[in-house]
């Protein structure tokens, strides 16, 4: 159950639009000068080493942020978090990749908070040291967060953003992702939070979006993006997707303005689709 890293992903596919929407939110929360909590579930390390390790196994990253590192006609709304990743690296050359946590601290200011779960105990050592500097604005717990986001609601600023990013490595994840979204919204119904899945031949994966879509929440989006055909064997991941609740009424339009680009930039064969969807009152 703790075998899985984020290292070995680092900077895919589902890392572009994850952090992609994340950077978004993100953003729309800033609009407001009153602060807010940042809350992950799954945060991982913090960052990861594209060059050496476990991401250059694999070197999943040259299909997904590699793409838009250097894309001439890269698309406005996606520049900021490109940025955010430049920041992350020193010189010219894509050598790291921020986590989700790492992301979010870019963004947030010096009033807002962060709350972080982080299991494995490698990656929860690793998460400790990047933020060893952050002091009582980041808050580091070696715990599950399915259990863990209960008692953080609702928050003393009654603002938050919460991830919920599951490795989705046990079928359990699955019911987990989905009962703790569900509990969330009825602990703190005026909170964003985004999940995210894995697009798996499995069936929970595959079950997972439209029983998100029957929660009784006042407004969601749900957005995915299949990079090509699922594989002969089923084995693998060919997308992801992210289900957002409360998400900002401008959401919608921004991807619908990007998907377009994103979905041939990251395409591996002609299977590459992208679906939104979503009610915003």
């Amino acid at each position: 159950m703790l075998s899985y890293r984020h290292a070995f992903h680092a900077g895919n596919p589902a890392d572009v639009l994850k952090h992609f929407v994340l950077v978004e939110l993100l953003q729309h929360l800033n609009q407001k000068d009153k602060p807010y909590w940042y809350i992950d579930t799954h945060a991982g390390a913090g960052g990861y080493a594209l060059d050496s390790g476990y991401a250059a196994k694999n070197a999943e990253y040259s299909k997904g942020i590699s793409r838009l590192w250097s894309a001439p006609d890269l698309p406005a709304p996606l520049a900021t978090y490109v940025d955010v990743v430049r920041a992350f690296n020193s010189g010219e050359r894509l050598r790291a990749y921020p986590g989700s946590p790492m992301i979010a601290q870019a963004l947030l200011r010096d009033d807002d908070r962060m709350r972080l779960f982080e299991l494995h105990s490698t990656d929860n050592r690793l998460l400790n040291s990047a933020f060893a500097d952050a002091g009582r604005r980041v808050n580091i717990e070696m715990a599950d967060g399915f259990s863990g986001l209960r008692k953080l609601l609702p928050p003393p600023p009654r603002r938050a953003l919460v991830l919920i990013d599951p490795p989705y490595e046990i079928r359990e994840d699955y019911r987990l992702a989905f009962e703790t979204l569900r509990e969330a919204n009825t602990r703190f119904p005026i909170g964003t939070y985004c999940l995210w899945y894995p697009q798996l031949h499995r069936m929970e994966s595959r079950d997972l979006p439209a029983k998100l879509k029957r929660l009784p929440v006042s407004a969601w989006m749900h957005v995915s993006l299949t990079t090509g055909m699922p594989s002969p064997d089923g084995y693998g991941m060919h997308g992801s997707g992210l289900f957002v609740v409360n998400p900002p009424w401008t959401l919608p339009a921004t991807l619908k303005a990007v998907l377009p680009w994103l979905t041939r930039t990251l395409a591996v064969d002609d299977g590459a689709k992208f679906e939104l969807d979503f009610k915003i009152p």
